[in-house]
């Protein structure tokens, strides 16, 4: 029997699926205000699919996001009201983690577009120091770079709370980042950096196994997520892209994304969840089949 933490499934698609409205570049966190409660029915679905962790709804708020949004001045508050759901559900829940979310600057998957070292730690301390207090720990995903992670490692680490450092790969060589550069160097600067565990997420679940086989050997918990979509398009990878750029498999079942994902913890990976286009019914099927094949859930 191993220990598996069961991670939650995709927040920004759920959201959408579930409001019925158009996506918008700031989809996930316009939400929060026009569906007052929302957020927080996500997370308690989540916990009572058998999630053992709730990731906050912050991916999406960073300064540049915010920027000719109307919403410029409500940083501190958006994360704060994102903190107050995740919190509210895991009382419900009499348990469980919350993993406070860092994304990207600027944009996902655009490795090109993130910001110079300095820059980048200071923003991404800003919002680590605003997560810290209320989180278990900080989980830095959809990372496409060693730059990123220096990064991203870096500004989280200043909050005092252990970093989970998660990075997205090519769809189609599960070995590299999207920036092309290797996912083991990523691994092995995620150990030398001072990351608790190390995941890949945000990209087709058929590259997992090659991005797992990168970094098992790093002496860090490794684990990954996967999303739901076909493909990442060149139409999503563009200034401010939503979701319409993008299609959801019509093949990814919740049983046949548990195969995949038992096929991970086969490779010794302790750490799994869904992502984009995964929902509860996602995890409900991670929970039985891991529970079935004799894993505690922890």
């Amino acid at each position: 029997m191993t220990d598996i933490v069961l991670l939650d499934g995709g927040m920004g698609q759920e959201l959408i699926h579930r409001a019925g409205d158009r996506p918008t570049p700031l989809w996930s966190t316009t939400v929060m205000m026009e569906h007052p409660g929302l957020v927080r029915a996500v997370h308690d679905d989540y916990f009572t699919a058998g999630a053992t962790v709730a990731t906050t709804n912050t991916y999406c708020v960073h300064h540049d996001r915010l920027e000719g949004t109307g919403f410029e001045g409500r940083f501190a508050d958006l994360h704060a009201q994102a903190l107050d759901e995740a919190t509210a559900s895991r009382r419900a829940a009499h348990g469980g983690r919350i993993a406070g979310s860092i994304g990207p600057l600027v944009a996902s998957y655009r490795p090109d577009r993130h910001p110079p070292h300095a820059e980048a730690v200071a923003k991404y301390a800003e919002i680590a120091r605003l997560l810290g207090p209320s989180v278990d720990f900080l989980l830095c995903e959809t990372v496409a770079s060693l730059a990123h992670a220096r990064a991203v490692l870096e500004g989280a680490l200043a909050a005092g709370k252990p970093v989970w450092l998660s990075v997205t790969v090519d769809d189609e060589d599960g070995s590299r980042l999207r920036s092309g550069e290797p996912v083991a160097e990523a691994a092995a600067l995620a150990k030398s950096g001072g990351a608790a565990a190390i995941l890949a997420n945000c990209s087709a679940p058929e590259a997992m196994p090659a991005a797992l086989a990168a970094m098992k050997d790093a002496g860090l918990p490794f684990g990954a997520y996967a999303n739901g979509f076909t493909r990442i398009t060149k139409e999503f990878l563009q200034d401010k892209p939503t979701v319409d750029a993008l299609s959801a498999r019509e093949d990814l079942t919740p049983e046949a994304y548990a195969r995949h994902v038992m096929a991970w913890v086969g490779m010794g990976a302790t750490i799994v969840g869904g992502c984009c286009e995964t929902g509860p019914a996602h995890i409900a099927a991670l929970r039985r089949a891991l529970e079935a094949a004799g894993h505690r859930i922890v």
